[in-house]
């Protein structure tokens, strides 16, 4: 008959010899490393060794995440922010590893144990290392996950149409997708033509003809954009979903140029 003895104050690794006393039992876990967690589904795995003569149940608590429980254990990140894991005792990750009879892992001797945790996807949060400590029998072990800062970026065409020598305005767009919390600044450059700058782009036409315009952050255009962060750039901060940014365009009046196509290319550049 299997007697359950505590031998620690939190979780419990219980140790019983089938007709003697209560023997001495032993466990060590590895950290659970997952890596970089970048939004899709990720596993990970720690492994343990169980020194026992008899029977023995190992059970995990809930970790030290703020709101964790049995089935959905937090790690804690930045700004005391939380990214949800489970940890499973099997390979296929169906068996919650958990703190009651039902969901702990059971054996008899000495044993070699696997812990499989899983990050679920879709996960935004902030960049930065998470961690959480979880308490088992006679010790405890680390699970961590980084999340790197990433930021990705896209542009439409701004098409002025037809100008006919009065001001002519446009606007395009600007698509910036950052991890949550990750402040992000976007930059234009002078363009292609001769002797452009952030101030004063041109569009090339026929026999390099130039057409001035301007780039604008704001609906009022009177705010310019440029290309030096912190003084003309556009900021943001991202909050792990694509954002749009509006790119004002304008041709001042007045400007006598030969007829045809003109075009110019602007390179974006995203800092963060």
């Amino acid at each position: 008959m299997m007697r359950r003895i505590a031998l620690a104050t939190l979780c419990l690794l219980f140790c019983v010899g089938r007709e003697l006393a209560a023997q001495t039992c032993t466990l060590t876990i590895t950290t659970l490393s997952f890596g970089t967690y970048s939004g899709t589904l990720l596993n990970g795995t720690a492994t343990g060794k169980v020194t026992c003569a008899g029977g023995w149940d190992i059970p995990m608590d809930a970790g030290t995440g703020v709101g964790a429980t049995e089935t959905l254990r937090k790690m804690t990140g930045p700004n005391s922010a939380t990214l949800n894991y489970e940890l499973f005792r099997d390979a296929a990750r169906t068996q919650n590893w958990g703190n009651t009879t039902s969901t702990e892992l059971t054996g008899t001797g000495n044993a070699n144990i696997t812990v499989y945790g899983e990050i679920p996807a879709g996960q935004t949060v902030g960049p930065g290392t998470y961690t959480d400590t979880i308490h088992t029998a006679t010790t405890s072990f680390q699970v961590t996950a980084v999340l790197p800062a990433s930021c990705t970026l896209g542009a439409s065409a701004l098409s002025f149409g037809n100008y006919s020598g009065a001001v002519l305005n446009a606007t395009s767009t600007i698509s910036v997708d950052c991890t949550n919390t990750t402040p992000y600044n976007v930059g234009l450059d002078a363009g292609t033509a001769t002797g452009a700058t952030v101030t004063n782009r041109s569009m090339t036409g026929p026999a390099s003809a130039l057409l001035g315009y301007k780039l604008f952050s704001d609906a009022g255009r009177t705010t310019n954009w440029g290309n030096t962060v912190g003084t003309d750039t556009k900021a943001g901060t991202g909050n792990g979903a694509v954002q749009t940014i509006t790119v004002y365009g304008q041709i001042p009046a007045g400007e006598l140029v030969r007829p045809g196509s003109y075009a110019d290319t602007i390179t974006a550049t995203l800092t963060y």
